[in-house]
């Protein structure tokens, strides 16, 4: 549908439309209406948009504030203007306060409103330039005009009256020092050369004179009177000239004079310094040396501070922190150094010459780079057109040994003829027959002293052959497998051992190759597997176990998942055996040494406080199945047992975790050491009997043994040798094992001092100690470590509270009182909460917001999008202006150009 066609049918549907709502208002406000419709309906004096006469005692206008009377008046105006909001129920007592809308008016204050806000936006929009209104008042609706105007004039006159620095020209006094300068620059003043030039503020008379005209050295002296005559008297150029000469040249005599003083003065003093100088080579005597050292005042504590201040060390700067890769590298490259000097001395070869070879001089070198101990210049010589550089120091050496054999011969030579010429001084052919024969005899001794030189070198080449061979070598390549390795350390020191598999890491660092985190993966296992070889051995090798030990951790520490993993294998296959065992044979003996120092091992690669861990957890487990299913025979069996313990103790040291085994166990071996099994107070738990043929294993019966025992911490090597058949050494490993069951009890009773349950788990030991065991008959050692346990674990409080019925509140009795209820209100929602309903009153204002802020959003861009269409017709119709101006003139054209050629000349 085209515009026009819109536009008809809007004009025609205008009338129709207004009636309609003329008939709506009629039903609220019939007699405005009526008089609306009169006005719309042709009446002269109501017409559409004239306000006709106001009614007396109402408020009318523009600056009404209610919306009522604002509705009114625009009603008498234009009714249709006006939208009415009906009710669904009129209420008593509620204000409506949106009971009447004014579309249009709200409509055109926000046309206003984008029009003075977003519009200039847009337009500024992009541009760096921005127009500011600073005059004064312009805004301010509380000034009048009258004062805004004044105000205005006096500023401008201030800023008019302002002073400019750059113009000189202004009418105003400048003055200097209280005095005009203009009156300054009529010289009316004139200064006296005689005055003081520094009071009044002026050059002196001496500069004034030498500058700028008038008196000078060649002037002739006359009386005071003349003297003023002539002063006053303009001198000539040829005058000042003559004066300034005459200056200089006395400047001069006086540089010279004061130049043979300081001569005469120096040589003066140097020679009475000779003369002192004799005296202070005698030493003064002590008392004299004293007494000045006396008479010397103290140095004050300020100057001894800035001295200490001056010769402290200064923090010097140092070069960045390499990281770990940059590190193994440099290692790396230094181990292949010394291997390949070490295989360099195996073959017999020299040192290779590292010096560097000297260049040749040029002609053009300034010769200032010299060095004063010693002439390492070359002559610069040319072979066919071109600088012979080479340097060969074996001919220089032969050279120079032909130069001394030269020498000697002469100096022989010149021996024999002096001595010739005192014998007989015609004989010549005896001379020389001599000199041939010391020739000879010099030639005999040079071989001999060559071959001399030879064998000493053979002989040290040997030796270094020999050294090199014994030599460890500095790289190693990764062991591929356990042999392997157990072949690189057999034979070898500790040292050497420790030395070869440094060496190995180093050589194959993870970050030297791709392949090398795996190697070294499979390296921790090996060395984990020689530990065990170790351990296993007779006599075990427990310091080079000590030293492997740092090896596994830094492995660990790189690798820990691979290391777990080799660990875990070990516990799963000690576990998997100890129960092929028991399935066997019903009971399972304890491990060996190698086991053992594994799980020592382990508590120090990882962590043992964690709730749960892949490791450690399933070590904990292993050594609880130790400490309850393997019985107890010998006395190895006990110091095993009792290292479980300690290592258990290790492990939860942290935690604090409760090991009911570890009670049990140690109770037990208590139990051991009771001699009369009578009543008894506690329980024993497998693998411990209270009768039975192992229930007496620690129970001493010699005083002698006793008398003689001292205590001493249990060695390891008692977990592989037994000492039963010697009487006394059993006896010693009996009471041994007693104090270390007892420490054990003590660090128990330290560590579970904390728990509820601790009188309830130490009671059996307590009671075992207290009425069982034969504290009397024991070492003084052994009976203070006995008294020390019983009064930790008496001194330990309860921790617990007897068990009480929980108090409850009291319900008190009903009463009839009235149920007060909400009274139900239209428009609120019930059964909801004080808080619940200021949140849902909030989201609710909300939502509102959002919707409003949306909907004027929206309203923005389609006043923008009417604002650019407004714009892109505004320049599409002059475009077309412009177009058709262009087409006429050139039509026009056309035309003056056809007449002319239909023109007849």
């Amino acid at each position: 549908m085209s515009r026009e066609s819109r536009e008809l049918r809007d004009r025609w549907e205008e009338p129709s439309r207004r009636a309609r709502c003329g008939a709506c208002l009629a039903q609220v406000w019939p007699g405005r209406v009526r008089e609306g419709s009169a006005r719309f309906l042709g009446d002269p004096a109501l017409t559409m948009g004239k306000s006709g006469p106001r009614k007396r005692g109402r408020p009318a206008g523009p600056a009404a504030s209610k919306a009522h009377g604002s509705a009114a008046a625009l009603v008498r105006s234009n009714p249709f203007e006006v939208k009415i909001n009906k009710q669904k129920f009129q209420i008593l007592g509620r204000k409506t306060k949106h009971d009447v809308g004014l579309p249009g008016v709200t409509r055109s204050k926000a046309h206003r409103k984008r029009t003075q806000t977003l519009l200039k936006e847009y337009k500024e929009k992009g541009k760096s330039n921005v127009f500011k209104d600073k005059r004064f008042g312009e805004y301010d609706t509380k000034i009048n005009p009258e004062e805004k105007m004044m105000k205005r004039f006096a500023l401008e006159q201030q800023k008019n009256h302002k002073k400019n620095i750059y113009n000189l020209n202004e009418d105003e006094d400048l003055t200097h020092y209280g005095q005009s300068l203009a009156d300054i620059e009529k010289l009316n003043d004139i200064v006296d050369s005689d005055s003081d030039a520094e009071e009044s503020g002026a050059l002196s008379a001496e500069l004034t004179a030498s500058h700028f005209g008038g008196g000078g050295l060649l002037s002739k002296k006359a009386l005071p009177g003349q003297q003023e005559e002539e002063d006053k008297k303009p001198k000539s150029r040829k005058e000042l000239i003559e004066e300034l000469i005459a200056k200089s040249k006395q400047e001069k005599r006086e540089r010279q004079t004061q130049r043979e003083n300081t001569l005469e003065l120096t040589e003066k003093l140097n020679s009475d310094w000779k003369e002192i100088q004799t005296l202070l080579s005698h030493r003064p005597s002590k008392s004299e040396a004293k007494s000045q050292i006396e008479e010397k005042p103290k140095p004050d504590e300020y100057d001894m501070i800035v001295r200490e201040l001056g010769f402290e060390m200064k923090a010097q700067p140092s070069g960045r922190m390499k990281t770990e890769e940059e590190l193994a590298k440099e290692e790396e490259e230094k181990l292949r150094q010394l291997e390949a000097d070490r295989l360099r001395r195996m073959r017999g070869e020299g040192e290779p010459d590292t010096k560097k070879k000297p260049t040749h001089i040029s002609a053009d070198d300034l010769a200032d780079g010299f060095l004063l101990d010693k002439d390492d210049r070359r002559m610069l010589s040319y072979h066919d057109g071109k600088p012979n550089i080479e340097d060969n120091e074996d001919e220089k050496m032969e050279s120079i040994e032909g130069q001394e054999d030269d020498n000697g011969e002469t100096e022989s030579e010149g021996e024999s003829d002096s001595n010739a010429e005192t014998v007989d001084n015609h004989s010549d052919l005896e001379s020389e027959e001599e000199n041939v024969e010391e020739a000879s005899t010099s030639g005999e001794q040079k071989e001999t002293l060559e071959r001399s030189k030879n064998k000493l070198q053979t002989k040290e080449q040997l030796a270094k052959k020999e050294a090199a061979k014994l030599e460890l070598p500095y790289t190693f390549a990764a062991p591929e497998s356990y042999e392997q390795l157990k072949s690189l350390l057999l034979d070898r020191t500790m040292e050497e051992q420790m030395l070869v598999i440094e060496r190995i890491q180093k050589s194959n660092h993870a970050s030297l190759a791709v392949g090398n985190k795996a190697k070294l993966e499979k390296l921790f296992g090996y060395v984990l597997e020689y530990v065990g070889e170790l351990a296993v051995k007779e006599p075990p090798e427990l310091k080079t176990i000590d030293k492997l030990v740092p090896t596994l951790y830094d492995l660990c520490q790189m690798f820990p998942k691979a290391a777990s993993s080799h660990v875990r294998h070990i516990l799963q296959d000690a576990a998997h055996d100890m129960d092929e065992i028991l399935e066997v044979k019903g009971h399972a003996p304890l491990p060996g040494l190698d086991m053992l120092l594994y799980l020592k091992i382990i508590a120090i690669l990882f962590p043992t406080s964690d709730l749960w861990h892949p490791v450690t957890t399933p070590a904990m487990v292993y050594m609880s199945q130790l400490l309850t299913k393997c019985p107890i025979a010998t006395l190895q069996d006990v110091v095993k047992g009792l290292f479980v313990c300690c290592l258990f103790l290790e492990y939860v040291s942290l935690s604090q975790r409760f090991i009911p085994e570890l009670v049990n166990f140690l109770l037990g071996i208590l139990h051991m050491a009771v001699p009369n099994k009578g009543a008894q107070g506690y329980t024993l738990v497998h693998p411990f009997r209270s009768l039975g043929k192992n229930s007496e294993l620690l129970v001493v019966r010699e005083k002698v043994d006793t008398e003689s025992w001292q205590k001493q911490p249990l060695p390891l090597r008692s977990l592989i040798t037994s000492k039963e058949n010697d009487r006394t050494e059993a006896n010693h490993l009996r009471l041994s094992c007693i104090g270390l069951c007892l420490d054990l009890v003590k660090r128990c009773a330290g560590l579970y001092g904390s728990l509820p349950s601790f009188h309830e788990i130490m009671q059996p030991i307590q009671i075992l100690l207290n009425q069982h065991m034969p504290a009397n008959e024991y070492p003084a050692q052994l009976q203070e470590l006995h008294d020390s346990v019983l009064k930790q674990l008496s001194i330990q409080d309860q921790h617990y509270h007897p068990l009480v019925c929980e108090k409850k509140k009291v319900v008190p009795l009903k009463l009839f009182t009235p149920k007060i209820v909400k009274v139900l209100e239209f428009g609120r929602k019930q059964e909801s909460s004080k808080k619940e309903q200021e949140r849902k009153r909030l989201i609710y204002k909300h939502k509102r917001e959002f919707k409003g802020a949306v909907r004027e959003i929206r309203k923005d861009n389609q006043f923008l999008a009417r604002m650019q269409l407004g714009e892109i017709m505004e320049r599409d119709s002059e475009r077309k202006r412009k177009v058709k101006q262009l087409f006429r003139t050139l039509a026009d054209q056309e035309g003056d150009w056809k007449a002319m050629k239909r023109k007849k000349f």
